[in-house]
């Protein structure tokens, strides 16, 4: 039988007062008040409503370890990502791995693997995948619905995924950026429930109108929350928080309390913030979560004040696993699981023929998921096109990693990079190798780094010498190391990306959403420069 002492917040109740928590098996047995004075208080722990593990390159295990020291005792994970490389057994490899701790992950059945038919994946999750998912109980959801025309226009495969969670009585994710009007109501109404892709106050609104939960993002290279963060003043019953993509640099800084205090600072009743952060998710999705009364599971933190909201302590069903900042449980070494399958790549495969000097180029939007489609004149040099910096244009190419096939070549702007190369085998939806730089030789080599390792993020500039890569033996996602060596390597390299020149939040995120081909306007798969308006490969040249 374990106690803990302090002022009890009691969201449900809107009040905060001394009291005593004692607990049995688990359980929260009792609550007393007491006639004390208690310098810390008591809450249910924080929830990231969406997230991708994976992102943070670390294991499920060591995302945990880490998150669990900000307050964070669950998170509701899409394995999309691991699911798109190694299809089935990659949703099971991160159950298993984050089995072996004590922390609540709510995985989904990921709805959109391939995410489309105009890019090449690893695997594949039919109906009768999603159906095995779904008859277990600690799978809560389908994941993030990204395929929005796909519902918009009955497509009959989303049909029968959306068809095979109302079955199993199972909620939706939704991911449909810049979404309104007419074809907003057809897809609430084929019983989306989510939306974590908003990007202004005012689609967000007409979202809640029409039913839907608005998930308010803060990632590394993504970060709605300035944005959507009003909209909690009227309406925090319809809102939580997420990360939705972390990179390890930053969980080491803070999660989902980061987003509770920015709140609380931007003037929204502490109370409708907790309730974003500690209640909502659990009531969304049925989560086995306790909320701080007797007979929940003994689920809480303790911090020392309700505006810094230091985290002194995070219990999970009675276990303190983590305590001053520190967890309290060691790294635990992962299986290996992959899908890597492509040979070498030689200069000549990302030479670029001038056919036209007119052409289309990806145009970057720092903190965003949706890019531009520009159009601009490169000069030919020997009848090829090149990198240009002083356009801030670059070369751009995905290869196919799980089949030998010739790179797919575009351009991009904005990246700011003025020397070298940096490539990433984590590049959405399909994780192929990406990469972009000023020279051939470089983005070659690059590439070359990431096939001799199957897998990693990698910098190069052969006239500085620099040729760093943090390899990432699992699918190509995830690291084999503990979170601190892993945190530590990334930020290695993201600040040569920078030292490059390029200026953006996060460049190798960023870079990884080049290939996301479900978000406007323009983007690059394996198989070609792809139209996200009008959902078609589409011609570089004009």
């Amino acid at each position: 039988m374990n106690k803990y002492s302090g002022n009890i917040v009691d969201i449900h109740n809107k009040e905060i007062y001394p009291g005593t928590i004692t607990i049995l098996n688990g359980k929260i047995i009792s609550i007393k008040p007491e006639n004390k004075t208690f310098d810390q208080y008591i809450l249910p722990g924080f929830i990231d409503s969406h997230v991708h593990i994976e992102s943070s390159m670390l294991t499920p295990g060591e995302f945990a370890r880490i998150a669990s020291t900000h307050g964070t005792i669950a998170s509701v994970s899409d394995a999309h990502e691991i699911a798109n490389v190694v299809g089935l057994k990659g949703v099971q490899y991160m159950i298993d791995n984050g089995s072996k701790i004590p922390f609540k992950f709510y995985f989904s059945a990921p709805s959109c693997v391939p995410a489309t038919h105009l890019e090449t994946s690893g695997a594949e999750l039919t109906l009768a995948d999603i159906e095995t998912l779904f008859k277990r109980d600690d799978i809560k959801y389908l994941g993030e619905m990204m395929n929005f025309p796909g519902v918009i226009h009955a497509d009959k495969m989303v049909m029968d995924k959306l068809e095979l969670a109302r079955k199993y009585n199972k909620k939706i994710d939704g991911h449909a950026p810049g979404l309104m009007g007419e074809d907003l109501e057809k897809y609430v109404k084929a019983g989306i429930s989510t939306d974590h892709e908003s990007f202004t106050e005012e689609e967000a609104l007409e979202k809640i109108e029409l039913g839907m939960k608005i998930l308010i993002r803060e990632g590394s290279a993504v970060q709605n929350f300035d944005d959507l963060i009003n909209i909690a003043h009227n309406h925090s019953d319809m809102c939580m928080f997420c990360s939705d993509d972390k990179h390890p640099d930053q969980l080491l800084e803070g999660h989902i309390n980061e987003l509770v205090k920015r709140a609380i600072n931007a003037g929204v009743d502490l109370f409708k913030v907790l309730e974003m952060a500690c209640i909502n998710p659990v009531i969304h999705y049925n989560l086995d979560i306790g909320l701080l009364r007797e007979g929940d599971d003994a689920d809480f933190i303790v911090v020392d004040n309700l505006i810094d909201l230091n985290v002194k302590r995070t219990i999970i069903e009675g276990i303190e696993v983590a305590k001053d900042g520190e967890p309290s449980w060691h790294f635990i070494k992962p299986d290996p699981i992959n899908n890597f399958n492509t040979d070498y790549k030689s200069i000549s495969d990302f030479a670029i023929s001038a056919k036209s000097e007119k052409i289309k180029v990806i145009e970057v939007i720092d903190q965003q998921l949706i890019t531009k489609s520009g159009q601009y004149e490169l000069k030919a040099v020997d009848g090829q096109l090149q990198s240009d910096t002083d356009q801030d244009i670059l070369k751009l190419a995905v290869i196919n990693r799980y089949n030998d096939s010739p790179p797919a070549l575009g351009f991009v702007k904005n990246f700011g990079i003025k020397k070298g190369a940096i490539a990433s085998s984590v590049a959405h939806d399909s994780h192929n190798i990406i990469v972009t730089g000023t020279n051939d030789q470089d983005m070659m080599e690059a590439v070359n780094r990431i096939i001799k390792y199957k897998g990693g993020i990698t910098a190069v500039c052969k006239d500085d010498n620099i040729n760093e890569i943090l390899p990432l033996p699992i699918a190509g996602l995830m690291t084999d190391t503990d979170y601190e060596t892993t945190a530590k390597n990334y930020s290695k390299l993201d600040s040569i990306s920078k030292k490059f020149g390029s200026e953006l939040s996060a460049p190798f995120m960023t870079l990884s959403f080049m290939g996301l081909l479900v978000i406007p306007d323009l983007k690059l798969s394996d198989l070609g420069l792809f139209d996200g308006i009008n959902f078609k490969i589409t011609d570089l040249y004009l």
